[in-house]
């Protein structure tokens, strides 16, 4: 039969032991966690990259549609007037559109006022002159 103070210190090596068994463990958890982590970022990072390149790819196809789109309207105009005509009244009319959105997007910019955030700006020289006002009195 062992004695309380043996019973006690074999409780001891076996709590010690688990403990090292758990860290020992949960160090390996975390790294395996970590790894798949990483490979799942790799993964999205290859889709994301595939994704944005299709993207670019659908605009520079959308572009050349609407290329082709004028193309067809210039066609279809010169069916009723000379080419150069048709040419130049959807060559107009695009300038039309063209300089309707550059005016309201100059509106708008102007609008929208300085790119500084001026409210938070004149706060805190109010703050600052309220400081300096507590501070000379």
């Amino acid at each position: 039969m062992s004695t309380p103070r043996e019973q006690s210190r074999a409780d001891s090596e076996d709590v010690g032991a688990l403990v090292s068994r758990a860290s020992q463990q949960i160090s390996e958890l975390v790294r395996e966690e970590m790894q798949l982590a990483r490979s799942e970022m790799a993964q999205k990072g290859k889709r994301y990259g595939k994704g944005g390149g299709l993207f670019g790819a659908a605009g520079f196809v959308a572009i050349l549609a609407a290329q082709t789109l004028v193309a067809a309207c210039i066609a279809a105009l010169s069916l009723a007037l000379p080419v150069w005509a048709a040419a130049l009244i959807v060559t107009a009319v695009l300038a039309a559109v063209a300089t309707v959105s550059a005016l309201t997007g100059k509106k708008q910019i102007t609008r929208a006022g300085s790119p500084a955030p001026e409210q938070t700006v004149d706060s805190v020289k109010a703050d600052l002159a309220e400081i300096k006002e507590k501070a000379h009195r």
